[in-house]
């Protein structure tokens, strides 16, 4: 008996690599490192005008993600992706799962999953803001669209959300949508929500997130809402839309690669005093050139509006004239290779006397009216 066991054992031990290879099959490591050096001015509050030169990472990632076939046209997924600090290493800025992350199911149906990951009023950032910037650094086109750089309680719309629940419906005839709601309990969460960001006391606060897309060919259209109800603050409701749409017009000519794309948004946020809103809209270009693209981009935030009381603010949004932003940016990427891609760009934002619109990545904290710029030398590897 005791030979048989030992016999058994044995036999385990040797399959036991076999089965854990197996089941490592579907699992990739992937992610990418961006760094770049910028040189950055822009008025302090003291009055001052200093060129800042500091090197940065920017979305810089390291995950791993998998599937699991269940039978009958059903699959598991799931992924874990973190944050990785490109220019310092410094661990304790990094964390483990503080990127889109989150266990699932997919089939011809679509996709359900469940986790921590961007909302689709997020997915419509491509159409406008295109790859060549890729949508990260202080080139980021939402400095200025979603108030980008600020999270869910200071007013902002451009945010990775945990405690979410999200169904993509399967690809239709280049037609595609998404749903998601996502709590604000801060329950299982070291930081105590989403990026830190949590309601500090128990109400019920909810954020509901839709998105229809379009893509075929040249063109690509998009229309995003969300919906936050008290999650800044009890008893007032926050709402964005969006619009988008881009056309490669270079394949009517048969050189594709010259596209050109515009976004329009609405903000309008619940205050004590009445309806804050904000319009935002924007234009950009793509431009093949010597084996790589440029890429140029002007949005506009218009003062902030609606009935509440000249002055009334939320983040960067305040009511009253003066009080809106122009984003100028151009740059130009180069493919070194399938995965390593060079790229150089420049940056303006003319904040008008009573604003105080900032990067969206990067964030560099200015006085109001300040017109902050910045000129910028990066590479990224994906791997």
């Amino acid at each position: 008996m005791k030979r048989r066991l030992v016999a058994l054992a044995l036999g385990y031990a040797a399959l036991a690599p076999q089965a854990a290879q197996a089941q490592l099959a579907n699992v990739t490591l992937y992610g990418n490192l961006n760094v770049d050096l910028e040189f950055i001015n822009g008025q302090q509050l003291d009055g001052s005008n200093p060129t800042v030169t500091r090197v940065s990472s920017n979305s810089s990632r390291l995950g791993v993600r998998g599937s699991e076939y269940l039978g009958r046209g059903q699959v598991a997924i799931f992924q874990i992706e973190s944050n990785i600090q490109g220019d310092t290493g410094n661990a304790s800025s990094s964390g483990l799962a503080s990127r889109e992350t989150f266990v699932g199911l997919q089939g011809d149906w679509g996709t359900l999953k469940a986790g921590k990951f961007l909302t689709p009023y997020d997915d419509i950032h491509p159409i406008f803001g295109n790859t060549p910037t890729l949508t990260t650094s202080v080139l980021s086109t939402a400095a200025l669209w979603a108030q980008g750089p600020l999270p869910k309680s200071q007013g902002g719309f451009d945010d990775r959300l945990g405690n979410s629940l999200r169904y993509e419906t399967p690809p239709m005839g280049g037609f595609s949508a998404a749903l998601q709601y996502s709590t604000r309990d801060s329950s299982g969460n070291a930081n105590g929500g989403d990026n830190g960001d949590h309601t500090s006391e128990v109400r019920h606060a909810y954020v509901f997130g839709a998105g229809a897309y379009y893509s075929s060919g040249p063109l690509d259209l998009g229309i995003a809402y969300e919906y936050n109800y008290q999650v800044r603050t009890p008893d007032q409701n926050d709402h964005a839309l969006t619009v988008a749409a881009a056309y490669d017009i270079g394949s009517l000519f048969g050189s594709p690669g010259l596209r050109i794309g515009g976004v329009y948004e609405r903000l309008d946020y619940g205050t004590l005093a009445g309806s804050l809103t904000r319009n935002f809209w924007a234009v950009s270009a793509t431009v093949p050139f010597g084996g790589g693209s440029f890429y140029g981009f002007f949005g506009r935030a218009s003062n902030g509006g609606g009935g509440a009381p000249d002055g009334t603010g939320v983040g960067f949004v305040v009511k009253g004239q003066d009080t809106g932003c122009d984003q100028w940016e151009i740059s130009y990427s180069y493919a070194l290779s399938l995965r390593t891609i060079l790229y150089a760009g420049y940056v303006r934002l003319n904040n008008q006397p009573k604003a105080i619109y900032t990067f969206n990545i990067n964030d560099y904290p200015t006085a109001v009216g300040a017109k902050p710029s910045g000129v910028v030398f990066g590479m990224v590897h994906f791997f």
